[in-house]
Order: C-alpha cells, then structure tokens, then sequence
C-alpha cells in the first residue's frame, strides 16, 4: 500500500547531473522519471535547462573524464 499524500521526490542538482548522463546514454525521459519517482515534466524541466543550469556541462566533464 502506498502513501498518495506524501510528496513525491526533490529532485537535486546531482540528480540533475544523472538525469544528463542517463538521457545521452538513449534512456528515455519517463523511465528516468519513474526511477526518481517524478513526475517526468521534472525530469523535462532540466533536459530543456529550465531548473539546475549548470547541470548540463557538468555531466559533460564527467563524461569526459
């Protein structure tokens, strides 16, 4: 049984960084969602750097390094 009142997660910035990493690997948007347990307009919200700029380029040299 679950708990419909409780929020659903906050995603952070090095979420964010994973969420990045994650989508240029080909993964979908809403299978990275569900594994956050988000809504997948959050997950959207970074990829279109409306939340956590900055996120992108540090991915970017994680990947790189």
């Amino acid at each position: 049984m679950t708990n419909d009142n409780m929020p659903s997660y906050a995603l952070t910035f090095d979420d964010a960084v994973q969420i990045w990493l994650r989508h240029g690997n080909g993964e979908f948007q809403n299978r990275i969602a569900a594994s956050f347990d988000v809504n997948p307009g959050r997950v959207n919200e970074i990829l279109k750097e409306r939340k956590f700029v900055g996120s992108r380029e540090a991915a970017l040299k994680l990947r790189a390094a």
